[in-house]
């Protein structure tokens, strides 16, 4: 069931959108599209360009795809890891009249601050892929990102199958509720093996793939080199270990997990240094931000496929959680395709100097 906002007609606030105007209506000179709707602006604030190349390369042109086809007018800003400047980038929107703003926080605090400063203003808010925890978004739109971690947790026992294993766990920003999630998933699935033994686990602040092969090389060091498996959070951060493992002679021999699906993280496993990856598209993830906006902004609310709980908050948070899939070595050929049909990268990205043959062996086709 949908509800209508009223205090927000009441402010005037919520605004009729035409959604029969499309991308072809041309640009309004700042790289929104323009004619969909008369008064209504979305702000989006993405979080950096060094934690995931998705950011940039997946997430923003799928939003700006999204958004064109609604005739939708848009803002999309980077804030580059600083979370002083996504506050100042979130009172420049509301200034400027963003009716929604999104945001991907860099921590739960600064994120809820915003809302807050948002809602005060009337302009609703929407958590996109981070849930602000102790927020006051309207809707969190995200993949389930347990799964995710359990994804990862059950790519690594394949790879490792039933032997002996002594396990790195090499986590997200202990500032990322999802990184949080992604790690309780990969335990819910390697706790459970016996043969298993965590041998380190760190969170690298702010997904700073350098720090990471840092921490890394001190947990590897620790160990005594005795590593058998690394759970890596994302393609970034299990890069980072297999230049680790390359300098040790051990890249290949250590199976390494990722998420983001990234060309890198996909190369990786053509060459049989990572094991896994997980897809999650953004394609799919924007459009349900632009749904959830362009419903906000007609003073409805969006349709979600359920809620998830804010324990900060105390609240159940309307959300959309999508499904993410597993990429590896055995099913690489066919899901590619679907990470090539999101328009992030082409076949050429991937399968380019000597990765050319390594696609033909895998079976993967432009």
């Amino acid at each position: 069931m949908k509800r209508k906002y009223g205090a927000l007609a009441a402010m005037g606030v919520v605004l009729a959108l035409s959604l029969s105007a499309c991308g072809d209506d041309g640009d309004d000179g700042n790289g929104n599209g323009g004619g969909g709707a008369d008064n209504a602006k979305i702000g989006v604030i993405l979080p950096d360009t060094e934690s995931s190349v998705r950011w940039e390369a997946a997430d923003r042109p799928a939003m700006e795809a999204a958004f064109d086809e609604a005739g939708i007018d848009y803002d999309i800003q980077n804030t580059e890891g600083d979370a002083e400047k996504m506050t100042a980038l979130a009172d420049s929107m509301i200034g400027d009249g963003a009716t929604v703003l999104a945001i991907v926080n860099l921590d739960s605090a600064s994120g809820a601050a915003i809302e807050e400063k948002a809602k005060e203003a009337g302009v609703l808010t929407i958590d996109y892929d981070r849930l602000t925890l102790g927020g006051s978004a309207e809707v969190y739109i995200s993949y389930d990102n347990v799964k995710v971690g359990e994804l990862q947790g059950q790519g690594l026992a394949d790879c490792l199958g039933d032997k002996a294993a002594n396990i790195v766990y090499l986590n997200g920003s202990p500032t990322d509720n999802n990184a949080t999630l992604f790690a309780e998933g990969a335990h819910n699935v390697l706790d459970g093996i016996s043969s298993y033994t965590p041998v380190g686990e760190q969170a690298v602040p702010e997904w700073d793939n350098e720090e990471a092969a840092v921490i890394f090389q001190q947990m590897y060091t620790d160990a005594g080199g005795d590593v058998d498996g690394v759970l890596a959070a994302n393609d970034g951060l299990g890069g980072a270990a297999i230049s680790i493992l390359e300098g040790n002679g051990q890249a290949g021999k250590v199976p390494v997990t990722g998420q983001d699906a990234t060309v890198e993280g996909l190369q990786n496993i053509l060459a049989g240094t990572q094991c896994m990856t997980v897809f999650k598209s953004s394609v799919a993830e924007a459009q349900a931000l632009a749904d959830a906006a362009i419903a906000l902004a007609n003073g409805e609310e969006p349709e979600t496929t359920g809620t998830v709980e804010d324990t900060e908050g105390g609240r159940d948070v309307p959300a959309v959680i999508l499904d993410p899939v597993a990429i590896n070595k055995d099913n690489i050929a066919e899901e590619i395709q679907g990470v090539f049909a999101d328009g992030s990268m082409t076949y050429d990205d991937v399968c380019t100097g000597d990765f050319v043959q390594l696609c033909e062996d895998a079976g993967i086709t432009p």
